[in-house]
């Protein structure tokens, strides 16, 4: 009986084993691109919606969707640089477009709309929420760039850390606010801004950080330097504790989204290598574990995955690699 048991067990541990190890691998689409050579992917919805930029048979880079299996041209009229950045559960679009100077936009239903400045010629916008709230940064009579929060009619200066830059790159239903901000001596940190207050969110020991996204239960991630500021790795701040997330053996790693649980984040991090250059692989953090994504989908499929943009609350990453020679925009599905 007691060998029988011991038996039992240890089978369905190891079929425990094995059925999480195969929900850690992905097949993986190209997006393809707008007629160039160059597609990256960087924001994506539950819907399966995807935007970012794709460089046209002209050479121009423009903002696009992917919906329904097609890559689709947002259509600037005379607009030669544009970019897709983020996408909610609606169908917007945030993100910014170059013409005699950057602008922010939110696209709604075929039609971008310039969501205005600081009072400087320049801004951009990185994310928004649900309610179709925008942040980003933009340039203040004064010249100084500071995050921005537009609330659906105008744009809110959000301040800094006390210094004269701050940027926003994230916010979450709640409109709470994650980006970085320079403090009066001149360090950067990640911050969260809510309901009108910037407040700092440390480091990991060294001198500077970054946010990058932020869930609707306030979990913050992004990038932080160690002691020393040698090293700068991964972050998931949680219950007011900034947490390193590790690397893949190299000096850097980079968190650029999260799910709703927090349980599952995705960046970028630096790869031991030999060419001379620093080399950024794609990676997954899950488990307790930051994992290289390109030993996660199929081998030999000529891929190498180079960052992972956004994750949704199936799985499903989107982000950048290199593909025949190209950089092209890629979905990564769990299976």
């Amino acid at each position: 009986m007691k060998t029988t048991h011991a038996l039992t067990c240890f089978m369905v541990l190891n079929l425990v084993a094995v059925t999480s190890a195969s929900a850690q691998t992905f097949t993986i689409r190209d997006l393809g691109t707008l007629g160039g050579p160059f597609a990256e992917a960087l924001g994506s919805n539950a819907a399966g919606q995807v935007v970012g930029l794709a460089e046209g048979a002209t050479g121009q880079y423009h903002a696009f969707l992917y919906r329904g299996g097609v890559l689709q041209d947002l259509g600037m009229p005379g607009v030669t640089l544009s970019s897709g950045v983020a996408i909610n559960r609606s169908g917007q679009v945030a993100g910014y477009y170059y013409s005699a100077g950057y602008k922010a936009f939110l696209w709604t239903s075929g039609q971008a709309t310039d969501l205005g400045n600081l009072g400087g010629n320049y801004a951009a916008s990185y994310a928004l929420n649900s309610a179709g709230q925008v942040v980003g940064s933009a340039f203040t009579v004064a010249n100084d760039e500071h995050a921005f929060l537009f609330d659906g009619s105008h744009m809110i200066d959000l301040g800094t850390l006390g210094g004269t830059y701050s940027a926003a790159r994230g916010i979450n239903d709640s409109a709470q606010v994650t980006g970085y901000a320079y403090d009066a001596t001149g360090n950067f940190r990640a911050f969260l801004w809510s309901q009108g207050h910037m407040t700092g969110l440390g480091t990991l020991g060294g001198d500077w950080s970054e946010g990058s996204a932020i869930n609707n239960a306030g979990q913050i991630v992004g990038q932080a330097y160690l002691a020393r500021n040698t090293k700068a790795h991964a972050f998931l701040y949680s219950g007011q504790r900034m947490t390193d997330l590790g690397a893949l053996g190299g000096s850097e790693s980079f968190a650029t989204a999260l799910n709703s649980a927090g349980t599952q984040i995705v960046g970028y991090a630096s790869v031991p290598n030999n060419t001379g250059y620093v080399v950024y692989h794609a990676f997954l953090y899950s488990a307790g574990k930051l994992k290289d994504l390109n030993t996660l989908i199929p081998a030999r499929s000529g891929w190498v995955l180079d960052q992972a943009n956004a994750i949704d609350d199936t799985g499903r990453i989107v982000g950048s690699g290199t593909f025949g020679g190209q950089e092209h925009a890629f979905v990564l599905t769990p299976q």
